[in-house]
């Protein structure tokens, strides 16, 4: 249903009213004057066989010349299985990535020394092949120290052992080493370099170094030696480098996490998280690796830089010590507080979680008790890092918040890239400043946009009553709303102003944030999402009056552009802009308003669910001969072809074998910074234990996974008595993909083996564990617990429309 053009809804406006019993004055904030023309940064070979070029200057990326705010997601190939790359990174690309970012890590390759493995799942060319084959490119982190959360950072033990050279140093024998590993990597990627027209954009060298510049320098010099010749190189920007770094060498790289699983402390939210949550000039984030570093500034040249971000935490691990619960805002508040700082590349670690592989000798995660730089006890297996895409590649609601963004920085971030970060007059006092509001402005001094967030994890903030923003630009000052708003708790957006929406149509401002566009011939069809709880005020330049309209699927209004063109407008409700994709079907870019998710397969639209109603798909504009089954809105229905009919089963029946003996006392580790240490194999002996059967008809086309909704220490899933996953329980369940064992998985005997949980651990002043208040367990009487509550199946639906031919 569509509502009529230029109808004013007046209960909205008396709701708008209502809410500023009142008055007050405008917030106010004064854009400086347009930036200079920025200055480049000349770095490596930048142009591709076929023209098409990869720049950087002090503002933004370029891409052919073009301002570019691209998204970028973390994904360790080696840490999924390869015959899943392609879907998974389909994914990703549908998610609204144009970059995936990877870790090289040497000891998943030359875990043993002269011994080199880039087969299966540790075939980095492949990946890049498959990358680029879905339409992303790839920035490679090669190390030779990488951390994320690897036995000694990636360094093997052999390398880590020697004693005749110190590693992360100029020392020449282990940069001997280094050449071997960077002449490896540049073997994989033969031909694959964006100057051979391959998908790889960028070399990182090394992670979270904190030593003399011309380490980096050498390292940067190896990879070119080796013929590592790409557009950008990188480094992590913090923590401060010992020496200066020349200019014009390295990117520096930044990021924030709304929390950490790398802490001492065993409360919420210690340190400098709060920051993360309110919109900076200053780039750096005192709370990243801190277990190494500590707490401290990162200074440098920033201006010199576009404002780049590799880590935006995309979701986080929990440590033994610390069992971090990430909520979904947590992640779309970060990124949307970098963005209104001036981050020109929202980066995400992790963005696709996965499962660390088996070792010839060792276990390959990092532990307290590992010789070397190892600081936490994390799982054996288990690297889901609750993020975006699950370690089995679930979708999870982050991944939608985050989609949302990225079609806004496709279609509006070239020239959000023009747009310097100023903040307001009245900011937050500190972090115990709840009741100001948080916000900030980007604008090239005529157009731009507002970004407000009013969320931060483990804290309440109010409703923020009264509020109007007074812009101060060069040629004036823009007030709007026309009528001031309540900024309800817990709400995030961007609204624009002067905003230019094609076809010579200008938006003076509006209190709905801009999603994408999609065009049909000389009509466009812009899309805004809601914010929640505040009434969406369009105000049109050259007309006198606002429209306040309400949200729904049809168009909102229209308005006739200077060119012939005519641009409509459409505001979506919350849910129905999460539900919102973009992308190519039959031979033009097209929106898709559905539930399910959804990749763009070779000219196909495939999609899934774990409930089969969602199977359904609206498409924007309408491709000519297709049927549909009615129209929504600006939306064609169309209902896609699934594929048979699964077997009706909701759960598996467990069986429990053996009972919980007493919890273990709980030592501190060996690290430089002790924490709890996490059990050792012979603790699970006193671990309860069930055996669930795995029915040998399962369909495993549908990607069945078990989710075991449980409560304890310490979770461990065995096949046969082999290790395929564990867990540390922080109120989450754990999920195994039951097609990845397969058929070992319905002939075997699979056994979830749950450690139990002290009370006093996580109560009282002797605790040794972080737990989130959601997660704590109810323990009544108990003094601990260990528990299987739920043995769940879920399996994945699935169903697509075909790329030609008519579709129903």
């Amino acid at each position: 249903m569509s509502f009529p053009p230029l109808r004013i809804h007046s209960f909205c406006i008396l709701l708008a009213l209502a809410a500023t019993a009142v008055p007050a004055a405008p917030l106010s904030l004064t854009v400086p004057p347009s930036p200079a023309a920025p200055e480049p940064i000349p770095l490596g070979t930048a142009r591709r066989p076929d023209g098409a070029t990869l720049t950087a200057d002090s503002a933004s990326l370029r891409l052919d010349g073009r301002p570019w705010v691209p998204a970028m997601g973390e994904f360790h190939y080696s840490r999924y299985p390869a015959d899943e790359w392609r879907g998974q990174l389909l994914k990703m690309k549908a998610g609204g990535l144009d970059i995936v970012s990877t870790y090289v890590f040497w000891i998943h390759h030359e875990e043993l020394e002269g011994r080199w493995d880039w087969s299966g799942d540790r075939d980095l060319r492949r990946f890049v092949q498959t990358a680029g084959a879905a339409g992303l490119k790839v920035v490679v982190r090669c190390g030779p120290w990488c951390h994320g959360e690897v036995r000694n950072g990636g360094i093997p033990d052999w390398a880590m052992n020697r004693k005749d050279w110190r590693v992360r140093s100029l020392d020449p024998g282990f940069l001997d080493q280094v050449r071997q590993l960077y002449g490896q990597i540049a073997a994989q990627l033969r031909g694959l370099l964006w100057k051979d027209g391959g998908p790889v954009i960028g070399i990182q060298l090394d992670n979270e170094y904190g030593g003399p510049a011309e380490y980096l320098l050498a390292l940067k010099k190896i990879a070119m030696d080796a013929g590592l010749d790409v557009p950008l190189y990188t480094r992590t920007g913090w923590p401060a480098l010992r020496t200066p770094m020349p200019p014009d060498q390295i990117l520096p790289l930044y990021g924030a996490y709304a929390e950490g699983f790398w802490d001492r402390q065993l409360t919420s939210m210690p340190g400098r998280y709060w920051a993360a949550f309110r919109f900076a000039l200053a780039r750096n984030e005192a709370d990243a690796a801190t277990e190494q570093y500590g707490r401290r500034a990162v200074t440098g040249d920033d201006a010199r830089y576009p404002y780049l971000t590799c880590e935006i935490g995309g979701g986080m691990m929990s440590s033994y010590h610390r069992r971090i619960l990430i909520l979904p805002a947590d992640v779309e508040s970060t990124v949307l507080v970098k963005l209104g700082s001036g981050s020109v590349l929202p980066g995400y670690y992790m963005y696709h979680g996965g499962t660390n592989p088996d070792g010839r000798r060792t276990t390959l995660m990092e532990a307290q008790d590992t010789p070397g730089t190892n600081w936490n006890d994390m799982p054996v297996k288990n690297y889901d890092f609750q993020a975006p895409l699950g370690q089995f590649g679930q979708i999870r609601p982050q991944y939608h918040l985050l989609r949302r963004l990225h079609l806004f920085l496709h279609d509006f971030g070239s020239a959000l890239a023009r747009m310097p970060a100023a903040l307001p007059d009245q900011r937050p006092d500190g972090r115990d400043d709840t009741t100001t509001l948080r916000w900030s402005v980007r604008s090239d001094g005529v157009s731009g946009f507002v970004f407000v967030n009013n969320y931060q994890r483990s804290a309440t903030l109010p409703p923020q009553p009264g509020v109007q923003f007074a812009i101060r630009l060069p040629g004036g000052t823009l007030t709007f709303p026309a009528t001031p708003v309540t900024i309800p708790a817990d709400a995030r957006f961007i609204w624009p102003f002067n905003l230019n929406l094609g076809h010579g149509v200008r938006l003076s401002s509006a209190t709905a944030q801009p999603v994408c566009a999609v065009d049909d011939g000389a009509l466009r069809t812009v899309f805004f999402a809601e914010a929640p709880g505040v009434p969406a005020e369009f105000q049109v330049a050259g007309e006198a009056a606002g429209r306040t309209v309400r949200a729904g699927r049809g168009e909102a209004f229209r308005l006739a552009g200077t060119d012939g063109g005519t641009v409509r407008v459409v505001l979506l409700n919350d849910a129905d802009s999460l539900a919102l994709w973009k992308g190519p079907w039959r031979g033009a870019e097209r929106a898709f308003l559905t539930g399910a998710g959804l990749v763009f397969d070779g000219g196909a639209v495939r999609l899934t669910a774990e409930d089969p109603s969602l199977l359904q798909v609206g498409v924007c504009p309408t491709p000519a001969g297709l049927g549909g089954t009615g129209i929504d809105g600006v939306f064609t229905n169309c209902l896609p072809s699934p594929l048979p009919t699964l077997k009706d089963q909701a759960s598996f029946p467990q069986v429990q074998i053996r009972k919980a003996g007493p919890p273990r006392v709980i030592p501190l580790g060996r690290a430089g910074q002790p924490v709890a240490a996490e059990p050792t194999d012979a603790d699970f002996q006193q671990a309860a234990v069930w055996r669930i059967p795995v029915p040998a008809d399962l369909d495993m086309r549908a990607r069945p996974i078990l989710r075991l909704h449980y409560v304890g220490d310490v979770a461990r899933v065995t096949l046969n008595g082999r290790l395929i996953d564990d867990d540390f329980y922080n109120g989450r369940p754990m999920d195994i993909g039951l097609w990845r064992y397969a058929p070992e998985v319905t002939r075997g005997e699979l056994e979830i083996e749950i450690l139990p949980l002290r009370r006093d651990a996580v109560e009282g002043p002797d605790r040794r564990i972080f737990l989130a208040p959601a997660a704590m367990p109810q323990f009544g009487d108990a003094t601990s617990v260990a528990e299987l509550k739920e043995a769940e199946l879920v399996r994945e639906w699935t169903a697509a429309l075909p790329g030609d031919g008519p579709v129903p």
